[in-house]
């Protein structure tokens, strides 16, 4: 770990020590965020295997019926069956927010009133082996389009956990560390200044004692020798 210069005096101790308090809250909410991130990643992946099996096997059915018209109807009249369709879709979308992270929301409604109305040519004319097809594509449309919102959410929920995971580590291994570290130079600093100034005051103490012991001593003398004086 790097040394950093920090100031050893009480007020950067103090300054330290808030921010370690909240290094490590913040630390301590990243990591329950991190946590639920993966709890609602995973629903999201079960659900997206899930609704993947369901679109591929439709999407079988649709181009196993087709492969049957393909060879019951000619290419051109198929064409010409599936030219102008019959219904349209209008798509919205909306935003919701899951831990701070902002996925999609796919709505769709139809143009027209009955949603099963998708077929877009005579039934005299063509295959119903088409029909198949088409209605297969159809319920398909709607769990395609669900697919893809699940998907986006995904990918959105595991950018967010990496960035997440990132400052957690960041705090976890870098910052909680070093201010630790810190603080503990600063306090070791601090108490050696302590120790330091103690022994200076008894320093002082000992040799203003010894000063007062000496003049006292002198005084005595001098008050010995002035009685002595008188007496002699």
């Amino acid at each position: 770990m790097a040394a950093t210069n920090v100031s050893a005096t009480r007020m950067e101790l103090t300054r330290l020590k808030k921010k370690l308090k909240t290094a490590v809250r913040g630390h301590k909410l990243l990591k329950d965020k991190r946590d639920e991130l993966m709890k609602q990643f995973l629903d999201v992946v079960r659900e997206n295997r899930e609704l993947r099996a369901r679109v591929e096997e439709a999407l079988m059915r649709a181009h196993a019926s087709f492969t049957v018209v393909s060879a019951l109807m000619s290419s051109e009249m198929l064409e010409q069956s599936l030219m102008y369709p019959k219904q349209s879709v209008d798509l919205d979308m909306k935003f919701k927010n899951i831990m701070s992270v902002n996925v999609p929301e796919y709505q769709f409604k139809t143009q027209n009133a009955d949603s099963g109305d998708v077929y877009p040519y005579g039934f005299a004319t063509t295959s119903c082996e088409l029909d198949g097809a088409v209605d297969a594509l159809s319920s398909a449309f709607q769990d395609m389009l669900k697919l893809a919102q699940i998907e986006k959410t995904s990918q959105l929920l595991a950018e967010e956990i990496e960035k997440t995971r990132r400052r957690v580590n960041a705090l976890e291994y870098v910052m909680i560390p070093e201010t630790q570290e810190q603080i503990r130079r600063i306090t070791m600093k601090l108490d050696e200044n302590d120790r330091n100034t103690t022994i200076r005051l008894m320093k002082v103490k000992d040799m203003l004692l010894a000063q007062a012991i000496e003049e006292k001593r002198r005084a005595d003398e001098e008050a010995l020798k002035g009685y002595q004086e008188k007496i002699g």
